[in-house]
């Protein structure tokens, strides 16, 4: 693997089928690649499963990386919070990320990191241990998971490989490569 995964979970609220496949598989893409060990989905979506199952078993991942799918995200919250864990909502209206870096770095419990798609219900401003920003200006939400876990992991999540992948990218200068494992 590379690096020792921190135990973090990413919950992605609000999943239309119809509307955010494409964002929502970018979400766990970004979960698994930047050293997630899971992401949650409020709602069911079994194409968006087979994709991210498809990725999981040729590039790897599938050892680590859970997936599944919740009908309540608040339940999951609470209960996160009761078993000790800590939630961090990633939200532009948050503190930025940067005064808040030495706080995660004390921090030895589960992360459970919601990532909202319209509108996101007051109830989990309140009930989040941390609103964190990357930014204070509208942005995606792929883009906010994928830098609050690059900070988290201080850059060493590029360096992750799954021993379970069937394809590795050897890294060109130019063109691309990309090797079938044995």
């Amino acid at each position: 693997m590379g690096i020792e995964l921190k135990d973090i979970y990413v919950l992605r609220l609000g999943h239309r089928p119809f509307r955010d496949k494409r964002i929502t598989t970018h979400v766990a893409l970004v979960a698994r690649a930047f050293g997630a060990r899971g992401i949650f989905i409020e709602g069911e979506d079994n194409q968006l499963l087979k994709s991210i199952y498809n990725v999981l078993d040729q590039w790897g991942g599938k050892s680590y990386f859970n997936i599944e799918f919740v009908s309540n995200p608040k339940t999951l919250v609470k209960s996160w919070k009761e078993r000790g864990g800590k939630v961090v909502h990633l939200t532009m209206y948050g503190i930025n990320i940067i005064n808040k870096l030495s706080d995660f770095d004390q921090i030895n419990s589960p992360l459970l990191v919601i990532v909202g798609s319209e509108k996101v219900e007051g109830w989990y401003y309140y009930n989040s241990d941390y609103n964190i920003a990357v930014g204070n200006q509208p942005h995606s939400e792929v883009s906010a998971l994928a830098i609050f876990l690059d900070r988290i992991y201080k850059g060493e999540e590029l360096n992750i490989s799954f021993s379970d992948a069937k394809l590795t990218i050897i890294p060109k200068e130019r063109g691309k490569k990309v090797v079938k494992n044995e």
